[in-house]
């Protein structure tokens, strides 16, 4: 079975990372949604509504397995059996970053990463964006997955 992560803060989990997963359910057998603990980051919305937010996306996917988890992601991936990272990338500027991390959690532990481009009708939209359009009180409902209210 391949089976592959697909991690991040996901605050909140947009279309753009809807769109990842569904086509990266082309190359894997099972993907794992993983929802990371980030010290380092202020989240607008808690863990579990995140989970939620997400399950409500994938409601009918057996395919998706949906979890949180507070170690390195490269650890996480061998916590649940998988053998590649899922990632997306929007422009140039979120390249060398992704490289970065692909590269070390491959000497780390031969876990791959897979890179799919976003679409372009979904290249202007992240996390951060939604957030600062909810913070002013903006309708942000093509930002989200189809099945998701927030």
């Amino acid at each position: 079975m391949k089976r592959a992560i697909f991690p991040g803060t996901f605050d909140p989990f947009t279309i753009g990372h809807y769109s990842i997963v569904q086509r990266g359910l082309c190359f894997f057998d099972e993907i794992v949604i993983g929802i990371g603990h980030n010290q380092s980051k202020k989240t607008l919305f808690t863990i579990e509504k995140r989970l939620d937010i997400i399950r409500q996306s994938f409601k009918d996917e057996k395919r998706i397995k949906i979890q949180s988890y507070n170690s390195l992601t490269v650890d996480f991936a061998l916590l649940v059996d998988a053998a590649f990272v899922l990632r997306g990338l929007r422009s140039v500027g979120d390249f060398e970053y992704e490289r970065t991390i692909a590269d070390s959690n491959r000497k780390l532990t031969g876990v791959e990463t897979v890179i799919l481009f976003t679409e372009s009708q979904y290249s202007y939209i992240s996390s951060t964006v939604a957030r600062d359009l909810i913070s002013y009180g903006k309708d942000i409902s093509s930002f989200l997955p189809p099945n998701v209210i927030l």
